[in-house]
């Protein structure tokens, strides 16, 4: 019996007398610090999507103050949606690589209250300046789309959007 104890009262001792870990020091972040962060991000993001651009060089994107980019692929005829109007669209969204996220299904049409739902950013802005009949690409960087969380669905973190979109109508 003596054999069984002694071992175990000597595990016992040892476990018992280990020192506790160091608490973390606090850290001290900065806005400073967040503005390296933020900027070493944008920077990234913006490498991608030239990258992006490089293999699609027939399509002429115009680029707007937020970051958005827009290519009119098939111009419309109609007016641009104003705010509170609701906007008729068809879109795909994907991601830069290709993967499909969501999109309208065939022969149907999602309605967008303009500047007054809780769609990205990116998507507000790029709906005012599209006319009825419009079929345009996007090109959406996070921070004006789905920024540091994602939709905790299929959009990852940080995720620049490619949004095909065509405005069907505006009531």
């Amino acid at each position: 019996m003596l054999k069984f104890l002694l071992p175990i009262s000597i595990v016992t001792l040892f476990s018992c007398s280990e020192e506790l870990p160091e608490k973390p020091k606090d850290v001290n972040w900065t806005k400073a610090d967040s503005y390296t962060l933020g900027k070493n991000v944008a920077e990234h993001e913006e490498l991608k999507i030239k990258i992006y651009l490089e293999m699609h060089k027939n399509w002429e994107f115009k680029i707007t103050g937020s970051g958005l980019r827009y290519y009119i692929s098939e111009e419309g005829v109609g007016e641009s949606p104003k705010r509170k109007q609701t906007a008729e669209i068809e879109y795909a969204v994907s991601l830069l690589d290709g993967t499909k996220c969501y999109q309208t299904e065939p022969d149907e049409y999602e309605e967008l209250l303009v500047d007054q739902s809780d769609v990205e950013t990116g998507v507000q802005e790029a709906i005012k300046l599209l006319k009825v009949g419009d079929r345009a690409k996007l090109i959406i960087p996070s921070h004006i789309g789905h920024g540091l969380l994602g939709d905790r669905d299929k959009i990852p973190p940080l995720t620049t959007l490619v949004v095909d979109m065509h405005l069907i109508g505006i009531k």
